[in-house]
């Protein structure tokens, strides 16, 4: 028989997931969890400076790794700190565990008609259900096995996302039998959950997709953050291998796909390439692979999408079938499962579509509309131009770490993602705050890549404290602030909207020099005001240490192309003329 201590049972199971690094924030009801950790050879503890930092840091390992991202925080304050974050790996399909610590059981409330009893008692379960897939107080320590698997096991099957085992303190410090503990996968429960991969299902499903391809002549894949979610890029690039059909991408899926392959079409959406909503308004056929449909990539309108297309819907999440867009043709089941099926089947067998007429109109949009320079005339460095430098200055083993805001769209409408980059952007949640936490848990997870952050002067600050944590284990993150002095993306909205009243973007908002402040973490930082002081900064991106690099920015800025409300997708601002946009529709022009 042997014995051990609950909170080193939870950190030796971690451990045997593939779990290397837990983040958190230390406190008086994890104490016994952290230390557990200082105990346990191969798993260490980066303490960040505010639980929010740590759970977007768990969210990026997780993105990284493929596996699943681990972050603690105490009762109470600690706990909620997390929910944003825990909010962020819901909406974005990533599977993270939250382990928080509680007050003594017996200090624990026993009614509801009592607020609190212990201190710092919180009922984080009850908080953050409408944001997990499962969350549980664990008051049985007999059961740490079995909600530990069960944890883990429903954050990774089927459609990930974020689960929460809340632990208190008289539980961490129990003492379990490892013999007898019941197993989660030994249970009814686990047997009836389980998914039945079935591929005759799959089978009959391709058959219906190759009809629908059969006759078409401007189809188009719609790729998703499920393509990643699925680990499906492989299977993408094969399907595309042998269809040859062009792509375009939601702002989760654009690393889903090598943008220098000739098949990438570009960003699709509000804020997307005019291009790609070209390619995508005058589809016969799109394939939607592993993606939600949001409004922002349908315009608030869908009726208005694609309205002359076939829709092929393949998702691992039957609500999202129809929910937004009703589909010709729905395929509910794991993404990379399914495309493994119909590249077996197009393995044997050869389509005799021409697509070259279809190609040729979509190179022709793209020379009509580039997406830089849009802005020149306002700024000694054109943001999307300013993208596609800093895009080309990086390697294949990049992992680029994106903000909220015109920052994260300039990135989207003009990076070119190479072959074996990453692109991780808070993207249902859109959390500012996200890109420096995310690119330390990236960091952890590939230490040998070159890792970039790139925030708007907004969304730095809201986890700024994290620049400590990136002094203090020495990572060689590469930090872009992209300054206007404003909160571009809602300035732009009241310039539109509240006739340029610009409450709490410009009036009432300012920024602090950044120059100073990171060299006051210990950061070495440099201000950028033009294309020469950027492209002097090359080698430095590719060195062992960190920077922040300020890039100097005039307050008016816009995202170039956006949608106005009530127009489709292929009419942004600034909007082009009726006769020129009629001359680029294959399908009819809708009527304002």
């Amino acid at each position: 028989m042997r014995n051990l201590k609950l909170s080193d049972y939870v950190i030796e199971f971690l451990k045997e997931q593939g779990v290397h690094t837990i983040f958190g924030y230390q406190g008086g009801a994890i104490t016994h969890l952290i230390d557990s950790i200082g105990k346990t050879d191969g798993v260490s503890f980066l303490s960040s400076y505010h639980e929010q930092g740590a759970a977007f840091a768990a969210e990026g390992y997780a993105r990284v790794t493929n596996n699943i991202g681990v972050a603690m925080a105490t009762s109470g304050p600690g706990a909620t700190n997390l929910i944003t974050g825990i909010g962020s790996a819901y909406f974005d399909s990533i599977p993270c565990l939250y382990l928080t610590g509680q007050v003594n059981t017996y200090e624990y409330k026993k009614s509801d008609g009592i607020r609190q009893v212990g201190f710092q008692e919180t009922d984080i379960v009850s908080i953050v259900k409408p944001i997990v897939k499962f969350a549980k107080m664990i008051v049985d320590s007999k059961k740490i096995r079995f909600y530990l698997e069960k944890a883990v096991y429903l954050a990774k099957t089927g459609r990930p996302g974020p689960v929460l085992l809340d632990i208190p303190m008289d539980i961490q410090r129990a003492e379990v039998d490892i013999k007898n503990l019941c197993s989660y996968y030994d249970s009814q429960e686990y047997k009836d959950l389980s998914l039945d991969n079935n591929i005759e299902y799959m089978q009959h499903k391709v058959i219906d997709m190759l009809e629908v391809l059969k006759d078409s002549e401007r189809p188009v894949i719609l790729t998703g953050g499920g393509v990643r979610t699925a680990n499906a890029t492989e299977d993408l690039l094969r399907f595309i291998h042998y269809t040859h059909i062009p792509v375009v991408s939601t702002l989760m899926g654009l690393d889903g796909i090598d943008h220098q392959r000739p098949e990438f079409v570009g960003f699709i959406g509000a804020y997307g390439n005019r291009y790609a909503n070209l390619t995508i308004a005058n589809a016969d056929v799109v394939i939607v692979m592993g993606s939600r449909l949001t409004s922002r990539q349908t315009s608030p309108n869908p009726n208005t999408f694609a309205r002359e297309a076939r829709i092929i819907h393949i998702d691992i999440d039957k609500h999202e079938m129809d929910r937004a867009v009703k589909s010709h043709l729905s395929i509910q089941g794991d993404l990379r499962k399914f495309l493994k099926v119909i590249n077996e089947t197009l393995s044997n067998i050869t389509l005799h579509n021409n697509f070259e007429g279809w190609l040729s109109q979509i190179n022709n949009y793209k020379k009509q509309y580039p997406s830089y320079p849009t802005q020149q005339e306002l700024n000694a460095i054109d943001p999307n131009k300013m993208m596609k430098i800093i895009s080309s200055m990086l390697d294949g083993k990049t992992i680029i770490c994106t903000d909220v805001g015109q920052n994260q769209m300039w990135v989207a409408q003009s990076f070119e993602i190479k072959h074996g980059q990453r692109l991780l952007n808070s993207g249902g949640m859109g959390a500012m705050g996200f890109a420096l936490p995310s690119a330390i848990g990236a960091y952890k997870a590939s230490p040998d890549s070159t890792i970039i952050a790139i925030a708007g002067d907004g969304g730095i600050q809201m986890n700024i404290q994290e620049l400590q944590t990136i002094v203090r284990e020495k990572m060689p993150i590469k930090i872009f602030v992209v300054n206007n002095k404003a909160l571009g993306m809602i300035r732009h909205f009241q310039e539109m909207y509240f006739d340029s009243c610009y409450l709490g973007t410009i009036d009432g908002y300012n920024t602090p020099d950044f120059i100073k402040l990171g060299e006051a973490y210990g950061i070495l930082s440099y201000k950028i005001s033009s294309y020469e002081q950027l492209w002097s900064i090359k080698d430095k991106l590719e060195d062992n240490y960190s920077y922040l690099f300020e890039i100097d920015l005039n307050n008016i800025t816009y995202v170039i192309p956006k949608l106005s409300m009530g127009r489709p997708i292929e009419d942004q601002d600034p909007v082009v003329s009726r006769e020129e946009l009629k001359s680029n529709m294959i399908i009819p022009v809708l009527d304002k």
